[in-house]
């Protein structure tokens, strides 16, 4: 924390002696330069200094026409800009009422007596949104007759009913809906509720909210194997998220068709493997496990025993590990290289495809099969320099400015024909090369670009796959959403808790990438209609459509 201090007191100068007075000029000089001082630390930060606050006037000051033509000139001034005001930017837009289904008309009539041989020549149309918020207990009362015979006959209660227990349907999705959609929490929820006459207990909701909810938790599982079937490439992404008192992270898996969370105990490669296969526990000896292997310098006399057994296929860890032992692969490091290649030639046998581009931050976890690395992270490197002189300030902004400089162009590159990529590609490679071999005064920038020089086959990623991004907001964007959730309910205490935390993060997002309305779709997964089709068909069919539109694009590119 920064020490706070003392404000000078307002002097009477004419009081003060000429030895005092000095003092008091090196004391304001030195509050000066030290604001100066201030906001030039906070400006390298990247923050803003100490604003500048002008005194409030009631009205603007403005400068006394000297001339009629001066005069003229200010009025037409003050018309252009009273004109500028009355249409505020963005006012084009669609009638906001015109497509409103009416649920109540009401006819008003003058309040005048309308004279005889008066004739009705149409109506003035106003119409008023309104929302009905009122509770609606339905009293079912099973009649019970006695039959001659002496058998009874009773009423049975609606299917719907026998299904929602206590509690509708229509009220069930609402308590979803603002608990995983509008972050309320519990207390506050049952709060409401009782406000609205709805006795509803505290164990009630809870169950309500994270209980019976399977059928949630595998549409949230169909979301990831259906895409990662259908998508050439994925965001990905994760944040901390504490669970049971103890440290955990979620793993954000997604792209523009789907979006899904998952939080574990431990991040790394292991981890994202164990993700991207799914529900399975498979562990698979396939040619690209090997290739895998072989890559991360698994010593020769280990890859050897482990070819033999190529395309075997384990089901589960304990015989995975078992196997190892049993070849005598028992190091620590080799065991994990032998399982991340196994878990990768599980994933591929799932459907995954092994050319799947991965676009991350770069953590090491997600560095697999086609990864591409983003640009936004990348020049973040740059921009937390801190220049120490006005010639280095120079070097950093010349440096950044060249780098989005050729971001912009590797965008427009994504644009164009597999003609003009292929004349293009290299001039880009060397402008790369250009910019992250330079020797600059600043020494450290000089080791900043040399690192991101290393990088350079993640970084250009998208001179041979057009159809991956340049950065990683996608998965950041999608991540915000658990971020916010996490800030307001803090850490999950069951299982169950975190299980639908993740379920429910993953089919709202999805339902918004695919346009679907998140409450539409839990009013009719909670009544039991299923009138909407599966988010992983949805995905399916979003996939058909982007193919088709890219097939028609490459067609006429080619024209």
């Amino acid at each position: 924390m920064g020490v706070k201090l003392t404000k000078l007191p307002k002097l009477n100068t004419s009081e003060l002696t000429d030895g005092e007075a000095l003092l008091l000029q090196l004391v304001r000089e030195r509050d000066e330069r030290i604001q100066e001082l201030t906001d030039e630390v906070a400006r390298l930060k990247g923050e803003k200094g100490k604003p500048k606050l002008k005194p409030s006037r009631l009205e603007p000051k403005q400068k006394a026409p000297q001339a009629k033509e001066d005069a003229q000139e200010l009025c037409a001034q003050e018309n252009s800009d009273s004109q500028k005001k009355k249409k505020r930017p963005g006012s084009a837009k669609r009638k906001k009422t015109a497509e409103l289904p009416i649920h109540e008309t009401q006819v008003i009539q003058p309040i005048e007596e309308i004279p005889p041989g008066s004739e009705l020549r149409g109506y003035q149309d106003y119409t008023v949104q309104e929302l009905i918020v009122r509770p609606h207990n339905i009293l079912y009362r099973l009649a019970c007759w006695k039959t001659p015979t002496g058998e009874y006959l009773r009423g049975k209660l609606p299917k719907t009913v026998l299904m929602m227990g206590h509690f509708g349907s229509t009220l069930k999705s609402y308590l979803l809906y603002q608990y995983h959609h509008c972050h309320v929490t519990q207390p506050k929820l049952r709060q409401q509720m009782e406000e609205w006459g709805i006795e509803l207990s505290s164990g009630q909701l809870n169950r309500i909210l994270v209980e019976d909810k399977e059928k949630y938790h595998s549409e949230k599982q169909e979301l990831l194997r259906v895409g990662l079937s259908v998508s050439s490439y994925i965001n990905t992404d994760d944040t901390g998220a504490r669970h049971e008192g103890v440290n955990s992270y979620c793993t954000h898996i997604g792209n523009e068709w789907f979006a899904w969370f998952e939080t574990t105990p431990r991040k790394n490669r292991i981890n994202f493997l164990e993700l991207l296969r799914g529900e399975t526990t498979d562990y698979v000896l396939s040619s690209e496990a090997l290739t895998y292997m072989a890559k991360q310098k698994l010593p020769k006399h280990l890859c050897a025993p482990l070819s033999l057994s190529i395309n075997r296929v384990f089901k589960n860890k304990e015989e995975w590990l078992s196997y190892l032992k049993h070849l005598g692969i028992e190091k620590p490091r080799h065991v994990k290289t032998a399982t991340e290649g196994a878990l990768l030639g599980a994933v591929i046998s799932s459907g995954v495809s092994p050319h799947l581009g991965i676009m991350s931050d770069g953590a090491g976890q997600f560095r697999l099969l086609e990864h591409g690395l983003c640009w936004v992270h990348a020049e973040r490197l740059i921009n937390k320099l801190i220049p120490l002189t006005q010639a280095q300030r120079q070097a950093v902004s010349k440096v950044q400015d060249e780098i989005w400089d050729l971001y912009q162009n590797l965008k427009i590159y994504q644009t164009l024909s597999p003609q003009q990529q292929q004349q293009q590609k290299a001039s880009w490679e060397k402008r790369f090369e250009q910019i992250f071999t330079q020797t600059t005064l600043f020494e450290t920038l000089n080791q900043v670009l040399r690192r991101l020089n290393r990088r350079k086959r993640e970084l250009l990623k998208v001179l041979e796959r057009p159809d991956l991004p340049l950065h990683n907001n996608a998965s950041e964007q999608d991540i915000r959403e658990f971020v916010t959730k996490r800030k307001i309910s803090g850490s999950t205490r069951s299982d169950s808790g975190r299980r639908c935390r993740d379920t429910f993060a993953s089919l709202k997002k999805t339902c918004r990438k695919l346009g679907v309305s998140f409450w539409e779709y839990l009013t009719d997964r909670v009544s039991g209609k299923n009138s909407i089709p599966t988010l992983g068909e949805l995905i399916v069919q979003k996939a058909m459509e982007s193919q088709g539109t890219l097939a028609e694009t490459i067609s006429l590119s080619s024209a």
